[in-house]
């Protein structure tokens, strides 16, 4: 499954866990992403454009939407029309999607 998710300090946050991973609610995961670039364990990186684009690159580009629903970060990649929301947790510079199946992505913000 395709997700596609500096310091957090400042944002509203929630801690979820004992270790120090902070769950991030509405606007903070907005914050959080916008404009910010993601690497994942796989190689593969992800961009968060301020107007709601995402791109996925594992050597091949790959396009969709993304958004914030509530508190949960959603996306959709065509040629699907299913968006896919997750709740979204910061540990530092590393951040985590949890899916409702038991799915986590991890991967760490890059500088831009």
């Amino acid at each position: 499954m395709r997700l596609f998710l500096a310091s957090l300090l400042g944002f509203c946050a929630v801690s979820v866990h004992a270790d120090d991973w902070q769950r991030l609610e509405g606007a903070a995961i907005s914050a959080a992403l916008t404009g910010r670039t993601v690497e994942y364990s796989n190689g593969a990186t992800q961009r968060f454009s301020e107007t709601g684009f995402t791109e996925y690159d594992h050597g091949e580009p790959s396009f969709g939407s993304w958004a914030v629903r509530g508190d949960r970060y959603c996306s959709v990649w065509p040629p699907s029309d299913v968006w896919a929301c997750f709740d979204v947790d910061v540990a530092g510079e590393r951040l985590r999607f949890m899916g409702d199946h038991e799915d986590v992505t991890e991967g760490v913000f890059i500088a831009q």
